[in-house]
């Protein structure tokens, strides 16, 4: 193996690496465009070693009728499939019963991946896998909407009537309440509630269409989202 069969397997990880890495920069993720790049490279030099260890086997074995030398194929790669979990747990996050970061460390293993295709020589598997990748990470999302759970805090004074218009608008627009964690702060003047709901939205609501109902009414001090 020279340099016209390895140069193009390297080239064709950086740019898988360089794409996939682009979109994650671009929304301010852990791991950006020169990590992905780093992984994909390291995973095709991993793929390429190997195939040159068997490369070198073989011939020894042709050269050597009764040498008997053997070499396991795919250790070494599935240590690069196992070994990546380590560095993706890196671009996880956990705050306030919150994960961020599980795309990231999806999109990196899937990297590994696909830099392992491009150091075997299959270019068309790892550059159509990288397509698969950008379609999901990028569009996905916009084609199957799915409503993340969220709290949606509101401060407001005259409970009685405050909440008979809360409670009248969730259900004019059948939205589910799930929970309601609620105080209140006492001064000269009134009462300030705060309500924390978590809901159940319908398929066509948003959680901009809820707050911007909301702070319309007078009693409303306040209306915000929180991320359960």
């Amino acid at each position: 193996m020279n340099w016209l069969s390895i140069f193009p397997r390297l080239f064709v990880a950086i740019v898988v690496g360089c794409i996939i890495g682009v979109e994650r920069e671009r929304k301010s993720r852990p791991a950006g465009m020169r990590t992905h790049v780093l992984v994909c490279v390291g995973a095709a030099s991993i793929a390429i070693l190997e195939s040159m260890l068997l490369h070198d086997t073989l011939t020894l074995n042709i050269l050597n009728e009764n040498s008997g030398i053997g070499i396991s194929v795919g250790r070494i790669s599935a240590q690069v499939v196992s070994g990546i979990g380590f560095l993706g747990a890196g671009t996880i996050l956990v705050s306030q019963k919150k994960i961020a970061g599980l795309t990231t460390a999806a999109s990196l293993w899937n990297v590994a991946c696909l830099g392992l295709a491009a150091g075997m020589g299959y270019h068309v598997l790892a550059l159509s896998g990288c397509f698969v990748v950008i379609v999901t990470l990028m569009f996905m999302q916009r084609v199957v909407h799915v409503h993340a759970i969220k709290n949606v805090e509101v401060k407001f004074v005259h409970r009685k009537e405050t909440l008979a218009f809360i409670n009248d608008y969730f259900a004019s627009v059948s939205i589910q309440v799930l929970d309601v964690d609620f105080h209140v702060e006492n001064s000269a003047d009134h009462n300030l509630y705060t309500n924390l709901y978590t809901l159940h939205l319908p398929e066509k609501m948003t959680y901009t269409d809820i707050v911007n109902h909301l702070s319309e009414h007078a009693n409303v001090q306040s209306v915000r989202t929180r991320s359960v």
